[in-house]
C-alpha cells in the first residue's frame, strides 16, 4: 500500500515534465538558451553568432568576434518548481574552424519519496520519506566552419541525452544536428535540421521500484516499449541590420518552425507538416545597451465550449555589453496568456582573446 501513494506523484511529474508520446519527446531541449534569444521569442537561427549558437545554429560560431567566449544562464518555470540551467563555450581552432561545448539541465528536484511511507506493521511512519530529483540532461558537441564559398558557412552537433527519474527509470539518447548561414549585405539567412537522423531515448526502468502493474491499472501509463523518438524539425530564418537614427541600430528576425509529427496546435497546422513562426525585434544603442521584443509559440486551443481560439507568446528584455561581458535578461510567460505565470531569466557572457606574446 505504501508504493501506491507514490503513484499520483509519478503521473503528475510523468505529464508535466516528461510528456512522453509515440512520436516526439525532448521537449525540453525546445525552450532555448540565452536570455536575449528568449525575449526575441527564439527568433535567432540566422543572426547568432555568438557561444548560443552551439544550441540555435553551429553555424553562427563561425561568426565569433573573440578567440573565446563563454556563457550561463539561469530559470526558474512554474513558480520555481522546475529549474532550466545552461552552460556553454566556445573558441576558435583557426581562421576557418571553430569548436563549442552545450550543457543543459531541465528539472524538478526535492520530490517526496513515499515508497517506504508506511512500515511492515502497516503504521506510517514520516521519517521514511525520502526526496528523488526527475531531470533531463543534454550534451552538445559543436563543430563550425567557413566554406570557400564567401559568406557561406555550416556547423554540426552531436547530442547525447539523458533523462532520469530518480531511481526509478533512466533513459539514454543520441542525435545529430545540422545548421548552415548565408550573409548578403544587411541581410542573413539561417536553416537548422534538428534530429536530423531521429533522435533515439532507450529507456531502463527499475522494477524493484516502479509498480508497473500498478501503473497499468491507475492511467495506462507504463511504456509500451523502451524507445522515445524524436522526429526532425527544420528551422528556417531571416533577419536583416538596418540603422535608425546616429548610434541607434536594430535587427529584426523571422524564423519559420517546420514540424513533421502531424501533432502541433501552432498557427499553420497540417498533416504531417506543420509550421510555427515567431518574430524577434532588437534595438541598440551603440552596441552597448539593448532593448528586445518577440513574439511567437501560436497556440490554437480549443476551449470548454468547443470554440477555437488563438494563444500567443510575448516576450520582452534587455541587455547591457561592456568590454566582453554581457548581461542580459528576458520577461517571458509560459506561452498561455491566462495564466500569466512569469520567467525572470538572466544569462552572462564573456568574450575573450588569447594572450599575445
Amino acid at each position: 500500500m505504501g508504493r501506491r501513494i507514490l503513484i499520483p506523484v509519478l503521473i503528475l511529474i510523468t505529464n508535466f515534465t516528461y510528456s512522453q508520446t509515440a512520436k516526439y519527446s525532448n521537449e525540453f531541449l525546445s525552450i532555448g538558451v540565452g536570455a536575449r534569444s528568449l525575449s526575441m521569442s527564439n527568433a535567432n537561427i540566422a543572426n547568432t553568432n555568438d557561444v548560443t549558437s552551439g544550441y540555435w545554429n553551429p553555424a553562427g560560431l563561425t561568426s565569433l568576434q573573440t578567440d573565446f567566449d563563454a556563457a550561463i544562464m539561469h530559470a526558474e518555470y512554474f513558480a520555481g518548481v522546475a529549474k532550466y540551467d545552461y552552460l556553454g563555450g566556445a573558441m576558435a581552432l583557426d581562421t576557418n574552424s571553430y569548436l563549442g561545448a552545450t550543457i543543459i539541465r531541465f528539472g524538478v528536484d526535492d520530490i517526496p519519496n513515499t515508497t517506504d511511507l508506511i512500515d511492515s506493521d502497516g503504521n506510517i511512519d514520516y521519517d521514511r520519506i525520502t526526496r528523488f530529483s526527475t531531470a533531463d540532461y543534454a550534451f552538445l558537441l559543436s563543430y563550425a566552419r567557413k566554406t570557400q564559398i564567401p559568406n557561406l558557412n555550416y556547423g554540426a552537433n552531436v547530442k547525447i541525452i539523458y533523462r532520469g527519474i530518480g531511481k526509478f527509470a533512466h533513459a539514454w539518447g543520441f542525435g545529430l544536428d545540422l545548421g548552415f548561414q548565408y550573409k548578403l549585405n544587411d541581410w542573413k539567412f539561417g536553416a537548422m535540421a534538428r534530429d536530423i537522423t531521429s533522435t533515439f531515448n532507450a529507456w531502463t526502468f527499475n522494477e524493484d521500484e516502479l509498480i508497473i502493474e500498478v501503473l497499468d491499472s491507475a492511467s495506462n501509463l507504463a511504456p509500451d516499449n523502451s524507445l522515445e523518438i524524436t522526429l526532425p524539425m527544420l528551422l528556417i530564418g531571416a533577419s536583416r541590420d538596418f540603422k535608425i537614427y546616429n548610434k541607434f541600430s536594430g535587427l529584426v528576425e523571422l524564423d519559420l518552425d517546420f514540424s513533421f509529427d502531424g501533432q502541433r496546435h501552432v498557427l499553420i497546422e497540417g498533416d504531417p507538416v506543420s509550421i510555427d513562426p515567431h518574430l524577434g525585434i532588437e534595438i541598440d544603442y551603440n552596441r552597448l545597451a539593448f532593448l528586445r521584443f518577440g513574439i511567437g509559440n501560436f497556440q490554437r486551443v480549443v476551449e470548454f465550449d468547443d470554440k477555437e481560439s488563438m494563444t500567443f507568446q510575448p516576450n520582452f528584455g534587455i541587455g547591457i555589453q561592456f568590454k566582453g561581458i554581457s548581461i542580459d535578461y528576458a520577461l517571458t510567460d509560459i506561452g498561455d496568456q491566462s495564466l500569466a505565470l512569469y520567467s525572470n531569466v538572466f544569462s552572462i557572457r564573456y568574450s575573450f582573446d588569447r594572450k599575445s606574446d
